[in-house]
């Protein structure tokens, strides 16, 4: 993405203001261009009045924890929002969880656990924050966020904080219907007593589980496509001869075929390459057009 002859004009904020901020180091494909403006609000007046004075016209996009997303190499336009440490307050209640957008999916599975609170665990599998579980309706080990979601926070494009009860988001297989423009900030999760001992051990089986199928340790975005109705995306692309793949810099895991990888050296255009190149194999071998998990979001180089 070029610099622009003069730079966005923007509203004050409280929080952080970056021109042409570099996303890549962030995300966990360690790629992508940059942000013509980064914007990380203080907290949630402080995220309203800003939406609430930018003129309609100006893109925004918002990233959490950047672990299921390939930002392109040309970098995003207009405003790219980033909930931070104002957003990422977890409240354990008698039944249930209070989490910011911006605590991780792991921790509020941990505070969970440690309060003897049953029915969460599940988050402990997913690598991300609250806010994109919220979106995607992530799941994963048997449960997903459809099932413990009371409410959620969403801050509007107009600056309005309104409260969604979880009918109202419509959640189906990896999606629902938060308004468009909107920005989720708070979510409430419902749990159970329990026996400390058995979610401990739960987790416990989660995190063996991702460590022996998943790689884990890897440049990679999780699941990168979703799971058709009845079938595995993994078993079609394997299917397909796809398994190792390469791509430029892209690799198509050998651990686990839905997951893509940068090697060292991948640019962004190598990876959403690499993907496509995968549904067209599964398209012509399978018949099965292959839909994206991973979130791509700006322009290309």
């Amino acid at each position: 993405m070029t610099t622009r002859d003069a730079p966005l004009a923007l509203p004050g904020l409280r929080g952080r203001l970056q021109r042409e901020a570099a996303l890549g180091p962030s995300t966990w494909f360690r790629v992508g261009g940059p942000a013509e403006a980064l914007v990380r609000p203080a907290d949630v007046g402080d995220l309203q009045a800003f939406l609430l004075a930018l003129p309609l016209e100006v893109p925004v996009v918002t990233i959490g924890a950047a672990s299921n997303l390939i930002v392109r190499d040309g970098g995003i336009p207009g405003v790219t929002l980033r909930l931070a440490r104002g957003f990422a307050a977890i409240e354990v209640e008698a039944d249930g969880v209070v989490a910011g957008a911006a605590a991780l999916d792991v921790t509020v599975a941990e505070h969970a656990a440690a309060a003897g609170l049953s029915g969460l665990e599940f988050l402990s599998g997913i690598p991300g924050a609250v806010g994109g579980a919220v979106v995607m309706n992530a799941g994963a080990y048997g449960g997903d966020v459809a099932g413990v979601l009371d409410w959620a926070e969403v801050v509007t494009r107009s600056g309005a904080l309104v409260r969604l009860d979880q009918p109202l988001l419509a959640f189906g297989y990896r999606h629902s219907t938060v308004p468009p423009g909107a920005v989720v900030v708070r979510a409430r999760f419902r749990a159970q007593r329990g026996d400390a001992v058995l979610i401990a051990g739960r987790m416990a089986e989660i995190r063996a589980a991702r460590e022996a199928t998943q790689p884990v340790r890897a440049r990679t975005g999780g699941s990168t496509f979703r799971n058709p109705l009845g079938q595995k995306a993994w078993e079609l692309i394997d299917a397909a001869g796809c398994r190792g793949l390469v791509r430029g810099g892209a690799m198509v895991s050998d651990k686990h075929c839905n997951f893509l990888l940068n090697t060292g050296a991948a640019t962004a255009a190598d990876i959403e390459g690499l993907g496509e190149a995968v549904r067209e194999r599964v398209r012509v071998m399978s018949g099965v057009d292959l839909q994206w998990e991973i979130r791509r979001i700006g322009v290309a180089a």
